[in-house]
């Protein structure tokens, strides 16, 4: 019976770990260009740009692959850092609405210096999900709210009143300023509620318009999917925190509206901090997003083609705010877990 029991912890163990490395390292190879490139959409704030450092000692990247044997798929056989030629990664950013917009990236994907997010293990199972060109398109900045900054097109104001008893007017879509009290005249400011919305859209929208630029020899592509990590600016904010679910549901029918792609999937993560139960600002957040969810959510209309990953037994500790202590792992177990969310939902398809 003790061996029995020794095998059966060792066989859990062998999974755990199964589950963190991601499996045996892939071997890449070119997609076929004959198909139209699979383009996956990553927004949200800071921690979807990224903050897990790549060098250094424990905590970093170099550190999970090299001394704990983690993500085996970011390597190829010669020990250095891979590069999937099936799937591109692209990143933009800008500050409010159209207009300037900077590059980061617009390679295949592969480790290089500087700092992580998601998007590796993202673009590692979609990769192996799907038999065509893949994308991973990120367009997002830091410091940004649901509720405000990336409110989406068609989302009206809204009332609230705070634990004083003060009650503030929350603008819709286009509205400005953020919050005002009842009763007051409104004053505008050079900022509106959805400008980072249209922004972020926009950027977007010019990257797959000069589809070629950015994936050499695509000529069509299809948005098939949506990745959504963000909540830390709402859950500061007691009305923005009560309001996100609502605004969610919005967000992921405007997008698919606004991209012409009413099939996308959808998936969302929570802030790595909170814990199920929980009732401040970021347990409303984490209880919109499983409101969502496609299985255990309520809205029927997303069964099957929206997901929300439970991100807490991910985090290496740290929280959203202070971007995880820049724990390389985090970034990698979210993204892993995001990436398999969606694989499973095109499985479903």
């Amino acid at each position: 019976m003790k061996n029995y029991k020794a095998m059966k912890v060792t066989s859990l163990l062998a999974v755990m770990s199964l589950a963190i490395t991601g499996g045996a390292s892939a071997e890449s190879k070119p997609a076929d260009m004959s198909k139209p490139v699979q383009v996956y959409i990553l927004m949200g704030q800071s921690n979807m740009l990224g903050f897990g450092k790549v060098s250094g000692g424990e905590g970093s990247l170099e550190h999970a692959v090299k001394k704990k044997n983690f993500y085996p798929y970011l390597v190829d056989k010669e020990g250095q850092w891979a590069e999937r030629q099936d799937v591109r990664n692209v990143r933009v950013m800008g500050s409010g609405g159209p207009g300037k917009t900077r590059l980061f990236n617009n390679e295949w994907m592969t480790i290089g210096e500087g700092k992580i997010g998601p998007e590796f293990g993202i673009g590692h199972h979609v990769g192996n999900a799907v038999d065509a060109p893949v994308m991973i398109l990120k367009s997002c900045i830091g410091n940004r709210g649901l509720g405000w900054d990336l409110l989406p097109p068609g989302s009206e104001g809204f009332e609230h009143t705070d634990s004083k008893g003060v009650t503030w007017v929350h603008p819709g879509y286009k509205g400005s300023p953020e919050k005002w009290k009842k009763g007051e005249e409104p004053k505008k400011i050079g900022w509106y509620a959805g400008l980072q919305y249209d922004g972020d859209v926009d950027r977007a929208k010019k990257v797959l318009a000069e589809l070629d630029k950015y994936y050499p020899g695509a000529k069509e592509y299809e948005v098939a999917g949506f990745l959504w990590w963000q909540g830390d600016r709402d859950r500061r904010s007691e009305a923005l925190s009560s309001r996100y679910e609502h605004n969610l549901v919005n967000l992921i029918k405007a997008l698919r509206k606004d991209f012409n792609a009413p099939n996308a999937k959808f998936v969302t993560a929570s802030l790595g901090q909170t814990v199920k139960g929980a009732t401040d600002g970021g347990g409303k957040i984490l209880d919109a997003m499983l409101a969502v969810d496609g299985k255990s959510g309520k809205y029927p209309e997303f069964k099957g083609n929206v997901a929300a990953v439970y991100t807490h037994p991910l985090s290496k500790g740290g929280d959203s705010g202070g971007h995880y202590s820049g724990n390389a792992e985090t970034y990698m177990n979210v993204g892993d877990a995001m990436g398999k969310a969606m694989a499973e939902l095109l499985k479903a398809q």
